[in-house]
């Protein structure tokens, strides 16, 4: 199996300078890897630098300590001392990460949002707004919405435009962070349904998931973590 994502030995400390500068330790000595068509869910208390190690991998946060590697073209590239040139066209063609919070650019069209990462790959703007109509539809995002700009939808529907846009692209790699926590019923097995269609196509995937009937229903692997509690 090709192996998409390898952690190793990552330690992550956060340090509070206006309390004092009290080391919080996070990450202690991580490793793990997901290979191409695995879905790894990441379980642990509050805490427990679930979310830390997401942001770690998409490279929002640098460790102090340890690798990341993502293969992107083919080759592994070590995302913790990458240039920020290179870590942008890791995240435009290779991974993908979906938050359960829609953060884009106010007035621009919903059909534009979703379609927006297909386009910055290259492709033709008629697939890619294809494409997204295909997957909003799914989503169940009526079509008189697709011209309006979300920041007045529901949190759900904001949740299900996230949901798409992070799909619209096929990545090879997808970062999934509580992708179904404000969905009904419903819009979960859709979702849940994206997913294993994502991973039957190879995509390697890591997700933090709280609902436990999810997380059974998407986890091909579970990767325990530990609270490192506090230290002076």
């Amino acid at each position: 199996m090709t192996e998409m994502i390898k952690v190793e030995s990552l330690d992550k400390t956060f340090t509070l300078h206006l309390r004092g500068g009290i080391a919080l330790p996070v990450l202690r000595n991580t490793g793990f890897s997901v290979n191409a068509g695995e879905c790894v869910t990441l379980h642990g208390p509050s805490g427990a630098g679930k979310s830390t190690l997401l942001r770690s991998i998409y490279g929002n946060y640098r460790p102090q300590a340890g690798r990341i590697l993502i293969r992107h073209d083919g080759a592994p590239v070590d995302i913790v001392p990458a240039e920020p040139r290179v870590v942008l066209e890791i995240r435009r063609r290779t991974l993908g990460y979906v938050t359960q919070f829609l953060r884009v650019i106010p007035r621009v069209a919903t059909l534009d949002i979703v379609a927006e990462p297909m386009l910055a790959r290259g492709a033709g703007e008629q697939a890619a707004r294809a494409r997204a109509a295909e997957l909003l539809a799914r989503l169940q995002i009526a079509e008189k919405m697709w011209s309006l700009p979300p920041a007045t939808f529901s949190g759900g529907e904001q949740q299900r435009i996230n949901i798409a846009r992070g799909f619209c692209a096929d990545y090879p790699i997808l970062l999934l962070d509580e992708p179904t926590a404000s969905l009904d019923e419903t819009n979960r097995k859709i979702v849940i349904n994206l997913i294993d269609d994502a991973r039957q196509r190879g995509t390697a995937i890591v997700a933090i998931v709280h609902d436990a009937d999810t997380r059974a229903a998407i986890t091909t692997r579970l990767l325990p973590l530990e609270s490192q509690g506090v230290a002076a």
